[in-house]
């Protein structure tokens, strides 16, 4: 059930009602009895997480086994590398 917003013309309060979209829209003011508007509001933002979207449910094989490839090429370890960039101790001069 959403939440509806209402303000009243006659003494400005301003309030909130929880009530079903079946339901008529109020029509006076819980404190003075005067008349009220139902306001425009912004409603609430939707995030979409998980699984069940489109996004992350319906995509191509290929994207998927593409995906799946680098996944498992990323995990493995890198090789072994030589720091090249040191300078060996012949390069330096010392002697020993």
């Amino acid at each position: 059930m959403p939440t509806y917003e209402y303000e009243c013309e006659k003494c400005g309060n301003h309030f909130e009602l929880f009530q079903s979209m079946k339901e008529p829209a109020k029509k006076t003011c819980p404190q003075c009895k005067g008349r009220v508007r139902r306001l425009i509001s912004g409603g609430a933002g939707l995030i979409f997480k998980g699984s069940g979207f489109y996004i992350t449910d319906y995509r191509s094989e290929g994207y998927k086994s593409a995906a799946k490839k680098e996944s498992s090429s990323s995990t493995t370890a890198p090789a072994a590398k030589t720091d090249s960039t040191k300078p060996s101790a012949s390069q330096t001069g010392t002697k020993k």
